[in-house]
């Protein structure tokens, strides 16, 4: 008989660490908030999970509390808003959350080694973590097939194109005063709204990991390329 998830345990647990994101993300821009890691990137990740399981044997499947834990707290300690100090030991900085968890009848990830791979997808989630691993040499086999590690990635990276990535990038701009767009030769044109979907965004498609991750991500890219395209007429008024 299959085990459902969440177990009572591990729904408490899920309820604990939503509390310790929704509290601390408070103080973050509308780019970061506590629905983009709730209500969007957990429920994606989750849902890349149960479809990456149906191909995958017994053995190999995906750990869902693993998942939703780290989806949940993906960016508590984003760099962004937190000093490197802070950043600088995930492990450090959640292993009280997990043993408090354990001490109150949740399952004990630090025994079994999960908070451990938690905070370690927390550490390699972000796309410039990744390409700086990438052009440094330093991507390792666990890097390559992780699948935990996979669906988050790609629920968070789903999440900054289509319709969402769009209004993501929009705020952040707004929250750290950008400009949206600039003629090519203007000073603040490397650091504009319009540039960062050209240097980053565009290019998320091509680099998903999972096979329903990439089937998402199609109708988001064509949304984004037909918004820059959109964008190019109307600053160009062609009539």
């Amino acid at each position: 008989m299959a085990v459902v998830y969440p177990t009572s345990a591990e729904a408490a647990v899920v309820a604990a660490a939503e509390e310790l994101m929704v509290k601390t993300m408070a103080r973050y821009d509308p780019s970061h908030d506590a629905f983009h890691a709730v209500q969007r990137v957990r429920k994606t990740a989750l849902q890349l999970a149960r479809a990456v399981s149906e191909t995958l044997p017994e053995d190999k499947q995906p750990d869902l509390l693993t998942i939703e834990l780290a989806a949940l707290l993906h960016d508590v300690l984003d760099k962004k808003y937190v000093s490197v100090e802070e950043a600088a030991d995930p492990y450090a900085f959640f292993l009280p959350f997990f043993e408090s968890a354990a001490s109150q009848g949740g399952p004990d990830l630090v025994k079994d080694g999960r908070a451990r791979l938690i905070t370690r997808i927390i550490e390699n989630v972000s796309w410039s973590t990744e390409k700086k691993l990438v052009a440094s040499g330093k991507i390792e086999e666990w890097h390559k097939e992780c699948i935990e590690l996979h669906c988050v990635q790609d629920a968070d990276r789903l999440d900054a194109i289509g319709a969402f990535g769009i209004l993501r990038c929009a705020a952040y701009s707004a929250a750290t005063n950008h400009a949206l767009h600039t003629p090519n030769d203007d000073p603040a044109h490397d650091s504009s709204a319009i540039q960062h979907f050209h240097d980053k965004l565009v290019h998320i498609r091509d680099h998903l990991k999972t096979v329903p991750g990439k089937k998402l991500a199609e109708k988001r890219h064509k949304l984004i390329t037909d918004f820059l395209q959109a964008v190019e007429e109307e600053y160009e008024v062609r009539l």
